[in-house]
C-alpha cells in the first residue's frame, strides 16, 4: 500500500472521509457498471452561479480522494434539468419581454435572449460548460432534453407508469391537501402548445404507458411517458435519474436535504439503489440571504475571477462545506493569501499532513510552488499608497523588495499584482476615508518619519517592524494595536492594514517618510 493511501484511509479531511463512506458501497464487490458513477445536477432557469461551480469543486475532491483509496475506475455526470418550464423570467437577462410569451416551455425551446445560441437552456448550458472548462474539470454533460428525448429515460418512464399509484402515495405524504388534488409526477408537454402542463391524469395506462389529461381549454389528450413528451416533477425525477443512470453519489445543498428520504424512496421504487449523499450548507450575499441564480445577488464565477485566480475559489469551496459562509467580494483577499500559506507549507509536510492540507484536494495532489512573496494583501495596500494603475507601477516597488523575482519566474504574483490593482480601484479606492492625526499620534507619527530617515541598517520586514514597533511603545500606545490603526487610518484610509514593517520594505524607506509627511500635512484627508 503506498504512503499516500494509508494517509488517506485515516485522512480527517473531509474528502477522504466522504471517499471511505462512499468506498464501503462496494467492499463486497465492485459496481457491475465497471465504475463509480458521481453525478452533480444543474437548473439553467438562469445563469450559472457560483453555488454550482462549488457543488462540482467539492464533487471533484471527493472523486479524487476516492481514486487515491480505490481501483475502480469513475466518472462524473453533469446534469442540466433544461426540460423544465421557464416559471419565471430571471432579472438579469437581456430582451426580457422576448421571454414573457414562451412561459412553461422547456428552457431548450425558449429563444436565447442573448441572440448567441439556439434556446435559453442551450445559452446556459454553454456558460455552464465554459465556467466548468475553466477550471479543468474532467465530466460528461447530460441534457435532459436529450436524456428524455433520445429514449435514454424510456425504461424508467414505463416502470414510473407501471409503479405510478406507489410512487405518487410517497410524494402525496409531503404534500399539502390543497396541492394532493390536482398533484401528478408526470408533467404532460402540450403536443400543440408545448408548454409544461401541471395538470392532474385522468387515466395512467400501465400496460401501454401511456397518460390521459386535460389541458387548460378542456380537451381530453392521450400522450406517451416515452420520447419526451412527457417530463417528471421535479422531486421524482431526482430519484428517477439516480435510478436510471445507477449514480451512485450526489450532493446538494441543505435546503434539499428534507427531500433527500422521497428521492431514495423513488429510486428504490423504480428498481435503483439510492446514493451515497453529502448535504452542504448554502452560500450567503452580503446581506446574508442565500444566493440565488435567478435574482444574480452574491459574486458570480466570473466576478470571482475578475480579481483573483481560480485556485482561490477552489480554495474558498473547500473550507467548511458544512457550514454556511457569506461569499461577498470582501472574502476574496482573505482567500487567496490563506490558499499561498497552504501551498508554502506543503512542501515541508510529511504525507499525512498532505493529505490533510487544503491545496491537495484542489490540486489532485500535483500541487505547485507559491511564488506570492508578497502577500495579496500587502499587493492592495501597495496599490493604495502608490496609487497604481497598472502592473508595471506595482513590479517597480516589487524589484525592489524581491530583485530575482520577475513577471516571467513568479508568475503566480504578477497575475496577483495585476488583480490587486483592479480589485483596489473597484472596491477599496471607494471606500477608503483618512482622517488627521490627534496631537500624540503626531508627534509619533513625526517621530517615525525621523527614524526611518536616520535609519541605515537592514532594509527588512523584521528590522523595520521592530523600529515601528518602539516608537509606538516609546509615545505610549497601550495597546500597541491603537499606534498601528493610526498608521493605517491616517495613511491608508482604512482602519486594518498590513504588517506595517513589511509594508515599508515593499514601498520603500523615502516612499514611506515622504507618505508621512503627506498625512501630517493634511494632502491624504
Amino acid at each position: 500500500m503506498s504512503d499516500l493511501r494509508e494517509a488517506a484511509l485515516t485522512s480527517k479531511a473531509w474528502p477522504f472521509e466522504e471517499a471511505r463512506r462512499l468506498l464501503k458501497r462496494y467492499e463486497k464487490a465492485p459496481p457491475e457498471k465497471g465504475y463509480v458513477l458521481f453525478e452533480t445536477g444543474y437548473g439553467p432557469s438562469g445563469l450559472p452561479h457560483i453555488g454550482t461551480f462549488g457543488e462540482v469543486a467539492r464533487t471533484t475532491m471527493i472523486r479524487r480522494a476516492f481514486e487515491v483509496i480505490s481501483d475502480i475506475p469513475t466518472k462524473l455526470i453533469c446534469f442540466s434539468d433544461d426540460l423544465d418550464g421557464m416559471r419565471k423570467v430571471p432579472g438579469n437577462v437581456p430582451n426580457p419581454e422576448m421571454l414573457r410569451e414562451h412561459l412553461q416551455r422547456p428552457l431548450t425551446d425558449v429563444p436565447d435572449p442573448f441572440g448567441t445560441h439556439d434556446s435559453f437552456g442551450a445559452h446556459n448550458n454553454a456558460m455552464l460548460n465554459r465556467f466548468l472548462d475553466t477550471f479543468g474539470f474532467e465530466y460528461e454533460f447530460i441534457s435532459s432534453t436529450e436524456f428524455y428525448r433520445s429514449g435514454q429515460f424510456d425504461e424508467v418512464l414505463l416502470r414510473a407508469a407501471e409503479r405510478y399509484d406507489a410512487v405518487m402515495e410517497m410524494m402525496l405524504k409531503s404534500l399539502r391537501d390543497e396541492r394532493r388534488e390536482t398533484y401528478s409526477i408526470f408533467l404532460p408537454i402540450h403536443p400543440d402548445t408545448g408548454r409544461v402542463l401541471y395538470v392532474p391524469m385522468k387515466n395512467v395506462d400501465a400496460v401501454r404507458g401511456e397518460i390521459t389529461f386535460d389541458d387548460e381549454t378542456g380537451r381530453e389528450i392521450t400522450l406517451p411517458v416515452t420520447g419526451g413528451n412527457v417530463k417528471l416533477q421535479w422531486k421524482p425525477d431526482f430519484g428517477a435519474r439516480w435510478a436510471a443512470l445507477d449514480v451512485d453519489f450526489e450532493m446538494y445543498g441543505k435546503d434539499h436535504s428534507t427531500n433527500t428520504p422521497i428521492y431514495d424512496g423513488i429510486c428504490e421504487i423504480l428498481g435503483g439503489r439510492k446514493p451515497e449523499h453529502f448535504t452542504y450548507e448554502l452560500f450567503l450575499d452580503a446581506n446574508g440571504q442565500k444566493i440565488s441564480k435567478t435574482t444574480g445577488n452574491g459574486v458570480s464565477i466570473d466576478e470571482w475571477l475578475t480579481y483573483a485566480s481560480t485556485e482561490s475559489l477552489s480554495y474558498f469551496m473547500y473550507l467548511k462545506p458544512k457550514t454556511a459562509k457569506r461569499m461577498h467580494f470582501d472574502v476574496i483577499p482573505k482567500a487567496v493569501d490563506e490558499y499561498h500559506q497552504q501551498l508554502r507549507a506543503y512542501s515541508t509536510q510529511d504525507v499525512t499532513q498532505q493529505a490533510n492540507n487544503p491545496v491537495w484536494h484542489i490540486h489532485s495532489g500535483d500541487v505547485p510552488q507559491s511564488h506570492m512573496v508578497v502577500p495579496f494583501s500587502m499587493l492592495l495596500n501597495l496599490a493604495s499608497a502608490a496609487g497604481a494603475e497598472d502592473t508595471d507601477t506595482m513590479w517597480a516597488f516589487i524589484k525592489r523588495y524581491a530583485p530575482d523575482a520577475t513577471p516571467e519566474t513568479h508568475a503566480d504574483l504578477d497575475q496577483a499584482a495585476g488583480f490587486a490593482v483592479r480589485y483596489y480601484n473597484d472596491f477599496v479606492k471607494p471606500t477608503k476615508t483618512f482622517r488627521a492625526p490627534d496631537d500624540t499620534e503626531r508627534t509619533a507619527m513625526e517621530d517615525l518619519a525621523a527614524r526611518l530617515e536616520a535609519h541605515d541598517g537592514p532594509i527588512d520586514d523584521e528590522t523595520l517592524q521592530t523600529l515601528v514597533f518602539a516608537v509606538g511603545k516609546d509615545h505610549g500606545f497601550d495597546p500597541l494595536r491603537d499606534w498601528f490603526k493610526a498608521l493605517y487610518e491616517v495613511l491608508l484610509g482604512q482602519s486594518q492594514g498590513p504588517r506595517f514593517g513589511g509594508f515599508i520594505a515593499l514601498y520603500g524607506v523615502d516612499e514611506t517618510v515622504a507618505l508621512i509627511r503627506k498625512g501630517l500635512a493634511g494632502e491624504l484627508a
